[in-house]
């Protein structure tokens, strides 16, 4: 064979492998920008391969994503909270802003500010959704247990007079929080277990009427896998 021949098929042969090894280590970084979860999930800025451009639909004018429901009282109303705060859908129109709004409109005024920080830590940054859309992710959460934690007692037993609101409650969340997409043409999904306490405060039940558990609103969360145990 010829030798020149031979160096030129070999380079061939050497060129096309590191094209291969360098394509499966984009597509690894792509995904891994969908399925990775610590605290934030954010996908990191990266050199992931570009998929198709998903382009969501606009929101009809004054839409906005599913209120979050304040009936059946303090457990379930905790429940429901632990629930909006990680149903998104990126090919929904609506934005990290928009599902954010839905927490803070049921949020208790004293907290109000320090939850919108508190929700913010639970969802992606702007640049990170612009990457999420690219592949239709979407989140939710399955919501295994729910309860009050005992160190709560501890908390409000050793609280300063004033310093726990009346009605004030908190409930520890488990579950396992899933999430979904499309990369280039395959299906992509992975879930992870999650816990985190939410803090609420209820106007408690007026003795003798029977009436149950009046109006929830939301105080602060804890960090995610931080909760009260």
């Amino acid at each position: 064979m010829d030798p020149a021949a031979d160096r030129r098929r070999r380079r061939l042969l050497i060129a096309a492998a590191a094209f291969g090894l360098a394509l499966l280590i984009l597509v690894g970084v792509g995904i891994y920008g969908l399925l990775r979860g610590p605290a934030r999930d954010d996908p990191r800025p990266s050199d992931a391969p570009t998929p198709a451009a998903t382009i969501a639909p606009a929101p009809t004018a004054g839409a906005s994503p599913a209120a979050v429901p304040r009936t059946g009282g303090p457990e379930a109303f905790a429940r429901n909270v632990a629930e909006a705060l990680f149903a998104w859908d990126t090919a929904s129109g609506f934005g990290p802003s928009d599902y954010a709004q839905m927490l803070a409109d049921v949020a208790a005024d004293q907290e109000a500010d320090a939850l919108v920080g508190d929700v913010r830590a639970y969802l992606p940054t702007s640049e990170a959704w612009a990457q999420l859309r690219q592949y239709a992710t979407s989140q939710w959460l399955t919501v295994e247990e729910t309860f009050v934690p005992d160190a709560w007692a501890t908390a409000v037993e050793q609280a300063a007079p004033g310093q726990i609101p009346d009605g004030a409650l908190a409930y520890t969340i488990t579950g396992t929080r899933h999430r979904d997409g499309i990369s280039g043409t395959e299906p992509v999904a992975a879930s992870r277990p999650v816990s985190f306490t939410v803090f609420i405060v209820c106007t408690p039940p007026i003795p003798g009427r029977g009436a149950g558990w009046g109006l929830c609103e939301v105080l602060r969360l804890s960090e995610l896998d931080s909760p009260l145990r």
